[in-house]
């Protein structure tokens, strides 16, 4: 049959049940689980057939099934309940963003994947997840928010193993008549759709709106009949090209979107970019600056004034750079349309990098963010220190410290990742309104009233559902594989609810070292087959389809999976999305993270685990070296970096044995109390990680860090026809230009040794090349050790500039003088990348 168009058509909802199609087209289910048993109460298989879809499940559900449930006085009564919960939600006035920030500006929020629920499989891992959580927390705190991403029909893949234990992808073509999103409308009941210049070609892009609970999500759809076979493919998958589709999504996501935003008529004052692939967002918005009558360059200020990039890679392979020649055939029509030259476009972008051993200029898409946002920031602590190293290039005589990345250490949603087991449990020791106050640390020492017996109870509970959930998914593998009758029955036996159990579960790339745990494969053995106190392992995990050594990596755990010695006991399952981590992060007894310190940027899936009070076992990376503190889990290795990888990972494969070996497995075995009981340090991973890691408090950080100021400035910078924009592109240029004939000599009157609080004489002279020499800023820098301090010199006359600076401390000082070109209004004092060294 030659298939003309689809339509969903539902099921005759009682008058008693009118409501559950509004519910189903609302996220709120998803981070609500009385919501979910309502529609798995209709028809519990086609429920988890149609991976726990309300839409498909109305869909397929029977009449009679759902006038069954108008009558069941119990289903009326959840269901009315669950409605009234709905509705106070949503409705709800004195949210937190009313009653701390009442006048805050909206923000549109760019990523190329969100992670809202398993249904919706448009994303591959931890970037979408902390996208989905980031809408969610946005959604729960009120703040006016917007987010646009990309609608894949092929989503990322589905995982399979083979018999050997090898990865295969399979993609499914999502029916987006059972999804959960609808067409938007414009004024007058017309779908939306907006065109966007790709190369020589124009595509046509449709935009669904997707609800989760308070926000919308605008989600772009180039598979349009109008479009030709490959640009409908630009919406087809995640990752799943080359770089030539690369840059075509890219602007895509980036152009496409802003124009869905107009469409819509959707207001915004604040732009995020969530990773690169959102940063030609920027195109878009200067060439309105320039259709409205700004020169390019002010229309760059302008932009780049309210504009937030997030960082979350600390690997050179994650920041993507493309050619010069590749960004011509895709976007090379668009300096014109700035009134821009090529070189004044790309060099917003240019990065020189070593390619077949030469030198040569790319279009860095994290360069272009930089250099397009006026607010940068990395995902921890630690991945914010190393993001000013990895791009400390572009400040050239700035010491990696003063480069202007921040940092916001992720979060995740709590109500997403907690079973509801935990949630009834919490709710009989926390007030009321806790799911409104995640934040709130003072709140979650209510936890410490929680007795071993209560948790351990709700602990076992659910370690018996996620051991039944690995038993089926691990039958139907091997069914699937043509297994003999001895092995599919064997999957019956699989774990023990009674042995410490322990989780492992990641998107599969090298630098996680998955396979560490197998580094000595006897001294594990050991660990795992002590009678008295058994430990066992769950693995799961997605390579990307390019990622053979990924992919090895699976394979090798498969097998492990498969000796003798660890049959049962070490499980790898299949299929890694949001569902299966669900029961992992509720279901194990410790979580395991070790990757390659400092490769994680941040990592979450710990924080998810210890929100259901399983501790976190990892290297002091990412979040994790800020979350533990000495009794809310364990550590791994050295807090430390080393020259040598494989002395690393002895070192840290060395730590994770002795750490099990001689502190878990005792704990959790033994029979102490009070501080040194397994329930302390349950309680003090709930505590500790639930307020600080929550996404509550990542968004509030967000708004307090960047969304507020930036609104403010870039209110400011854009007023009176950006006339503060076009004196700041105007001072720049001639800066830019003088900045070569500058000079600056320094002398210093230092003794051969000082005392502390002595202060010696600096004196500069410069040659500010026509640049007012007010608008110099001229500094001394001491450095000791680790430690640097400016002091400022005084402008005197005659392009002179001296001080008396303070040696405050004992110790070995080295002196320089440098200068920074700066006016007033600049959001920060690097912001021309300029500096000059006597």
């Amino acid at each position: 049959m030659n298939v003309i168009g689809k339509v969903t058509v539902l099921p005759q909802l009682p008058t008693e049940l009118a409501r559950l199609s509004e519910l189903a087209y609302n996220l709120y289910w998803s981070w609500t689980p009385h919501a979910q048993d309502l529609y798995r109460h209709l028809d519990p298989e086609k429920w988890e057939r149609f991976q726990h879809n309300p839409v498909r499940t109305l869909l397929e559900v029977s009449q009679d099934a759902l006038n069954a449930a108008a009558t069941d006085s119990d289903y009326l009564s959840r269901y009315r309940a669950v409605m009234a919960d709905f509705d106070a939600y949503m409705g709800k006035k004195d949210t937190w963003a009313s009653q701390n920030v009442p006048e805050m500006q909206p923000v549109a929020y760019f990523s190329m994947e969100y992670a809202y629920h398993e249904s919706l499989p448009i994303y591959s891992g931890g970037l979408g997840v902390l996208a989905g959580d980031h809408c969610k927390s946005a959604s729960d705190l009120g703040i006016p928010f917007t987010a646009v991403g990309m609608l894949f029909h092929q989503g990322y893949f589905r995982q399979l193993f083979d018999k050997d234990g090898w990865q295969n992808e399979a993609y499914d073509d999502l029916d987006l008549t059972t999804l959960p999103i609808k067409p938007a409308l414009n004024g007058d009941g017309d779908e939306v759709k907006v065109r966007v210049q790709i190369g020589s070609r124009e595509v046509a892009v449709r935009v669904w709106i997707l609800q989760v609970g308070r926000i919308r999500v605008l989600l772009l759809d180039a598979n349009l009949p109008e479009n030709s076979e490959e640009d409908r493919k630009l919406t087809a998958r995640l990752y799943g090209g080359n770089q030539e589709l690369r840059v075509q999504q890219y602007a895509l996501l980036g152009v496409a979107g802003i124009r869905a935003l107009r469409a819509l008529n959707v207001p915004a004052q604040v732009y995020h970019m969530n990773e690169g692939h959102a940063a030609l967002m920027a195109l878009e918005r200067i060439r309105e600056g320039v259709e409205s009558g700004l020169d390019f360059r002010t229309a760059v200020e302008t932009t780049a004034s309210s504009t937030l990039f997030t960082t979350h890679t600390p690997v050179a392979a994650g920041n993507d750079a493309f050619t010069y020649e590749l960004m011509d055939r895709y976007i090379g029509s668009w300096p014109g349309l700035l009134h821009a030259s090529r070189e004044e476009l790309y060099g917003l972008a240019r990065h020189d990098q070593l390619w077949d051993n030469h030198l040569v200029p790319s279009f860095s898409m994290t360069v272009f963010a930089l250099n397009m946002s006026r607010a940068a920031n990395g995902v921890s602590e630690l991945h914010g220190e190393v993001s000013r190293g990895m791009w400390n290039f572009l400040y050239e005589g700035a010491a990696p410290s003063e480069v202007p990345i921040g940092h916001v250490t992720n979060g995740a949603h709590n109500l997403t990742f907690t079973s509801q087991a935990m949630r009834d449990l919490l709710s009989t020791v926390l007030p009321a309104d806790w799911t409104e106050r995640l934040e709130d640390e003072e709140m979650w020492k209510g936890v410490e009233a929680l007795s071993e017996a209560q948790l351990s109870e709700v602990q076992r509970e659910m370690k018996r559902e996620m051991i039944t959930f690995i038993r089926g998914r691990q039958r139907e593998q091997k069914l699937r594989n043509g297994a003999p009758a001895a092995e599919v029955a064997a999957t019956d036996t699989l774990l023990s609810e009674d042995a410490l159990t322990i989780g492992f579960a990641r998107r599969f790339a090298t630098y996680k070292r998955a396979t560490l745990l197998f580094r000595d494969k006897a001294r594990l053995s050991k660990i795992v087959n002590d009678p008295d106190r058994p430990v066992q392992f769950v693995f799961a995990g997605k390579a990307h389809p390019a990622d053979n050594p990924g992919k090895a990596f699976i394979q090798e755990i498969y097998k492990v999976s498969q000796e003798p010695e660890f049959l049962g006991k070490i499980v790898i399952l299949e299929n890694y999305d949001m569902h299966v981590a669900r029961h992992l992060v509720q279901g194990v007894d410790i979580w395991l993270n070790n990757p390659r310190r400092p490769l994680e940027a941040s990592g979450t899936s710990g924080m998810k685990a210890s929100f259901n009070g399983s501790p976190n076992f990892s290297v002091l990376d990412g979040w994790w070296r800020e979350g533990y503190d000495g009794t809310n889990g364990w550590p791994i290795g050295e807090e430390r970096e080393y020259a040598d990888l494989n002395v690393q990972d002895d070192a840290d494969s060395y730590s994770l044995y002795a750490t099990l070996e001689h502190d878990i497995v005792p704990r959790y075995y033994g029979h102490k109390s009070g501080a040194e009981s397994w329930a302390h340090t349950v309680r003090r991973s709930i505590e500790t990680v639930s307020p600080r890691f929550s996404m509550q408090r990542q968004v509030i950080d967000y708004v307090r860090q960047y969304y507020v100021p930036l609104a403010e400035r870039g209110g400011q910078v854009a007023a009176d026809g950006s006339l503060k924009a076009r004196q700041i592109a105007e001072w720049k240029t001639w800066v830019r230009q003088q900045w070569p004939y500058t000079q600056i000599h320094a002398q210093a009157n230092l003794p051969t040794t000082a005392r502390p609080g002595q202060t010696v004489a600096v004196t500069a002279q410069v040659n500010p090349a026509g640049i007012d020499p007010r608008q110099l800023k001229v500094e001394a820098v001491l450095t000791r050790g680790e430690q640097q301090t400016r002091v400022p010199l005084v402008y005197r006359d005659s392009n002179t500039f001296s001080a008396d600076v303070p040696l405050a401390d004992s110790g070995l000082y080295s002196v320089g003088v440098r200068m920074v070109p700066e006016i007033e209004g600049l959001s920060n004092e690097l912001e021309l990348g300029l500096i000059k060294w006597a």
